[in-house]
């Protein structure tokens, strides 16, 4: 597959065509978490999401908190973006590309929104926290094995 770009025909990069894979979904019933007006998401949306006893215990350990939602269920936090490139986010957060909730009646409330026009969570600072949260090593601080 190729683009034309105005110099000529450049072919898809493969984290292209990966990122593109990813916001494929199946079909059900889904939602996706938007960003509240007046923002805006220049670098793409994502969302990580855990089960709403650990949002509390999140929000205290964060530099900065983007936009926040939440059902009784769970808790997502809007991150930029392929931010869970090179990462696997400790059990039982989940990593939802396209900021897309899948099989929820309906789109979780807004129950944070940070000043500013930017709606991310840094995600380091949250996979630290995450990290912390469940006792996970984080990646790159585990043992390569041979």
């Amino acid at each position: 597959m190729a683009v034309r770009a105005a110099s000529g025909i450049r072919p898809l990069g493969l984290d292209t065509l990966v990122g593109l894979q990813r916001r494929m979904h199946a079909p059900g019933t889904t939602r996706r978490l938007l960003v509240p007006d007046g923002m805006t998401a220049p670098l793409g949306c994502d969302a990580v999401t855990v089960p709403a006893r650990f949002g509390p215990l999140v929000m205290p350990r964060l530099p900065r908190v983007g936009c926040v939602y939440a059902d009784e269920a769970h808790w997502w936090w809007i991150v930029p973006s392929d931010s869970d490139y090179a990462l696997e986010w400790p059990a039982p957060a989940r990593y939802a590309a396209g900021a897309v909730v899948p099989d929820a009646p309906d789109v979780p409330g807004l129950i944070h929104r940070p000043d500013g026009t930017v709606p991310y969570t840094p995600p380091i600072p949250l996979y630290l926290a995450l990290c912390r949260l469940t006792n996970t090593t984080p990646t790159w601080s585990r043992p390569v094995s041979a």
